[in-house]
């Protein structure tokens, strides 16, 4: 894992999938995203908002993503997909 800051790709990155928990302030704001370039996927966890904390897992396939994505949410209500 690493610590948040920017990914490195050799290609365009494309967020597939980005969930949120609804807390509206910064401190309480969650954030999830699968990202690929289209060969590599990764998800990441957020909290705090953009200038929060991350943490970044890169995982073998979309499925495996999907999989971790859902962990790092959680059983709690009130996560919503966003559109991308």
């Amino acid at each position: 894992m690493r610590a948040g800051g920017p990914l490195r790709y050799r290609r365009r990155v494309i967020v597939e999938e980005h969930w949120w928990n609804g807390d509206r302030t910064t401190r309480g704001r969650r954030d999830v995203y699968i990202r690929t370039d289209g060969r590599q996927w990764q998800v990441q966890a957020q909290i705090g908002g953009a200038t929060g904390r991350s943490k970044i897992q890169d995982c073998p396939s979309r499925g495996a993503a999907t999989i971790l994505a859902g962990a790092w949410r959680g059983s709690g209500t009130g996560w919503r997909e966003l559109p991308r």
